[in-house]
């Protein structure tokens, strides 16, 4: 086990607005990145992980996980709870749907899509939702073509959407091993030394 202790105190400036910047904001930041960044020396010294590598690991598993959060958050908010787009209705009615029918699923899975996106970004570390990208986007694809194949040749079609939100996924799994975590770290001072 790997044990690094450090500390920092300073004085804030401007009265009590500073005071309340940094309690709510400044200092758990830096607490925060401080953690992050030991926890990269700690990956470099139990398992050889470059800190740079780790830091552009961290950067690639960001970078698409958001990605693919905001389609799923798109994808349920936009087309199917705000707007109920026309093209949404017409996948599920070319489904064999009815009209009243298609509102309702097209409103469930708007619900769903969002949750999804949702539970991608406040649940950071859990993996189940790449997964379920990952099965879920050729299903989807291959729904879209059996019940209207003629929404894949558009610009922005399906095929284009899916592909990419499933490398995304793919790439998020894959840099999702052995990520640096503020939350490795101890981030309060231990009451007494052994």
């Amino acid at each position: 086990m790997t044990r690094f202790i450090t500390g920092y105190d300073y004085r804030v400036r401007f009265g009590m607005v500073g005071r309340l910047f940094d309690r709510v904001g400044f200092r758990p930041l830096i607490g925060w990145a401080t953690a992050w960044s030991f926890d990269r020396l700690r990956l470099w010294i139990e398992k050889e992980i470059d800190p740079a590598i780790s830091r552009r690991q961290a950067i690639v598993y960001t970078t698409a996980r958001l990605g693919v959060a905001v389609v799923w958050l798109y994808e349920g908010i936009v087309p199917k709870l705000i707007f109920r787009h026309a093209d949404e209705l017409a996948l599920l009615h070319a489904a064999g749907l009815s009209r009243p029918s298609a509102e309702r699923v097209c409103l469930g899975m708007g619900l769903i899509e969002a949750a999804i996106g949702l539970v991608l970004l406040i649940a950071w570390r859990s993996v189940w939702p790449l997964w379920f990208t990952l099965a879920a986007m050729p299903v989807a694809l291959l729904a879209v073509a059996a019940a209207s194949p003629g929404f894949l040749t558009g610009p922005f079609n399906p095929i284009a959407l899916n592909v990419s939100v499933f490398a995304l996924a793919a790439i998020a799994l894959q840099a999702a091993r052995e990520l640096p975590s503020a939350s490795h770290c101890i981030r309060r001072a231990p009451r007494s030394e052994p």
